[in-house]
């Protein structure tokens, strides 16, 4: 199954006008709370410049870019955690995913109904954080009890590092923390692992403001900022109604004339689709021949036999070795062929790490 973001938020912030803007999948956007009641997920293509390039030199048949999976899930609201709104929905639909894209209003307008009558986006993100951290305690707190007098008794050096994880955890998350703010020790992290808490998921925090602001921000994103500051979490600011806007132009010269008319090189969609991809911790390696240039997705650290399984379970259970260009190289030289005589292609064998941008061509028998 794909690795997949989902986008959060308090009703009327922006979600679905920025999925719409992400996807050619078209949520329903309005003014009312809870517009977006079943999960609706886009696949979309992540923007590659080294794609292009590669296109331009060997001219393939066809291109296949990167793609990642976006999901805009239910507005939340105060009590969510106790069932109130949807939230049992939006809990269950959040814990699926695999990091959270959290959108914060930081517009002001009075067209557009705030569910708490005001704007405050460190307010609506610390309303968010609270219900998932209840969550995660309730969880953390039933483990506990489940499993602390066997650990106690046990020697077993898993069940005592398990509940090691589940104290630690317990009390960060009462006073207010997110699981993702404890450190770890390595075996430790394998265990939190298969927890699913909530508040461990990696984030990003989007800040949808009005078009004026999209370049220099407001001061609706510096309180942001402040109040993430300790949270290792990057910061985008993105006008989703502008996106909108830009997304219904015709071509794209009109696109890339409006982004230059508000001083943007390019669009925050480009941008936010990319940090999407690197908050999942995903890479891309590249088969480039006549047929098909393609981009490939793998995690971050995969060895040439788990990237060649991405194409192909064959590909990774009979793998031989891997013929490596980088990416660099090849533009220089503009061919495999050229590469190959100037002695820049690389044999690798099972223990290789895969590197951003690798152009790769596989060796395997079934």
């Amino acid at each position: 199954m794909a690795l997949q973001c989902g986008i959060v938020g308090l009703p009327n912030v922006g979600k679905s006008t920025l999925f719409n803007c992400l996807s050619n999948a078209k949520a329903q956007s309005a003014n009312f709370p809870f517009c977006t009641i079943e999960p609706n997920v886009g696949v979309i293509t992540v923007p590659d410049n080294r794609l292009i390039k590669l296109e331009e030199l060997v001219k393939p048949e066809r291109v296949l870019p990167a793609t990642v999976e976006i999901v805009d899930i239910a507005g939340l609201v105060k009590g969510a955690s106790k069932g109130e709104g949807l939230g049992n929905k939006f809990l269950s639909n959040i814990r699926e995913t695999d990091a959270i894209i959290h959108v914060l209003r930081c517009f002001d307008d009075d067209n557009i109904t705030h569910v708490d009558g005001s704007i405050n986006p460190v307010r609506d993100k610390e309303v968010i954080d609270l219900e998932l951290q209840i969550k995660d305690l309730e969880t953390v707190e039933a483990r506990l009890a489940k499993n602390a007098k066997a650990a106690t008794a046990s020697k077993d050096p898993e069940l005592k590092r398990l509940v090691e994880v589940l104290t630690l955890y317990k009390e960060a998350l009462e006073q207010g923390k997110s699981a993702r703010t404890v450190e770890l020790t390595e075996a430790q992290e394998k265990v939190a692992n298969e927890l699913w808490l909530l508040t461990n998921k990696p984030v990003m925090y989007v800040c949808n403001v009005d078009e004026n602001s999209v370049v220099d921000g407001n001061a609706h994103v510096e309180a942001v900022k402040a109040a993430v500051a300790d949270e290792d979490a990057e910061v985008l600011v993105i006008a989703a109604q502008t996106e909108a806007d830009i997304a219904e132009l015709d071509t794209f010269e009109e696109r890339q004339e409006f982004l230059e008319d508000l001083g943007l090189k390019e669009s925050g969609v480009a941008k936010l689709i990319r940090s999407a991809y690197n908050l999942l911790d995903l890479e891309t390696y590249f088969t480039a021949g006549v047929k098909e240039v393609r981009a490939w997705t793998y995690n971050k650290g995969a060895t040439a036999p788990q990237a060649a399984g991405v194409i192909h379970t064959d590909f990774e259970k009979g793998f031989i070795r891997a013929e490596v260009i980088k990416y660099s190289d090849y533009v220089e030289l503009k061919s495999e062929l050229a590469c190959k005589e100037a002695g820049k292609m690389n044999i690798e064998g099972k223990e290789y790490i895969v590197q951003d941008g690798d152009i790769m061509h596989f060796r395997f028998n079934v």
